[in-house]
């Protein structure tokens, strides 16, 4: 039952800062100042819609956008830069992906050339990284037992208590909302990840993914994740 309960989710449409087409091609591109008081601006327009005004993401099924709020600057400025360019949401079957990309692209001043003006894609990531993290809801349900043996190999990237290690291109996992990690996953597995030779850390985090047998073995290990913000078990 609890498979079953995650795997409803996650065919819903969800993307890291996904979803925000509301805004069209002009939301950042309008005058909004400058320094914290633009990203302030830009964030509430592009991102906000879906995300929530504090990150905290959206209950909405429908919309499936994860909590972002303090997610590392690093990160974020990374993932929006891989759906610029088409290292990210490119597969013809990642119906998020294929979504976000044109939503990051709404952040470049000059759109004919997408590395002329990035400077509101740093200042969207270093606002994210300010907002105060909001706990996940956790939804995955899983044998959390089993989940902490198989998360003794991802822990080498992410640590063991999940934060991530940026020397490692490795996010921060624990904060993140289980059923976005289970969706990622899949993704990874399936070839919609870390198949583009510039994503030199899905490369890595690909052959991870795929020693997860089922989704019994994806939803196990989410599930001990879930305990790492709660401080483990």
């Amino acid at each position: 039952m609890g498979t079953r309960r995650w795997m409803t989710k996650l065919v819903m449409p969800s993307a890291l800062l996904g979803g925000i087409a509301l805004t069209g091609l002009t939301g950042c591109g309008a005058s909004a100042g400058s320094g914290e008081a633009r990203a302030a601006v830009v964030y509430e327009d592009n991102c906000g819609p879906c995300h929530g005004a504090a990150g905290q993401g959206s209950a909405d099924p429908a919309l499936g956008a994860p909590a972002i709020a303090a997610l590392p600057e690093w990160y974020v400025k990374r993932q929006l830069g891989y759906f610029i360019d088409g290292v990210r949401g490119a597969h013809p079957d990642d119906v998020e992906g294929l979504k976000m990309r044109p939503m990051s692209r709404t952040l470049l001043k000059h759109l004919e050339d997408p590395a002329a003006d990035r400077a509101d894609v740093d200042a969207v990531a270093a606002y994210v990284a300010k907002l105060p993290a909001q706990p996940p809801e956790r939804t995955v349900h899983g044998d959390v037992e089993v989940g902490k043996g198989t998360f003794a190999t991802c822990s080498a990237c992410h640590g063991a208590d999940g934060k991530g290690n940026e020397q490692l291109g490795a996010p921060p996992i624990a904060q993140m909302d289980d059923w976005y990690l289970a969706k990622q996953l899949g993704k990874f597995k399936a070839g919609m990840r870390g198949v583009d030779p510039r994503d030199t850390t899905g490369k890595t985090m690909r052959p991870m993914a795929l020693a997860l047998k089922d989704d019994k073995a994806v939803a196990d290990v989410v599930a001990y994740i879930g305990t790492l913000s709660q401080g483990g078990q």
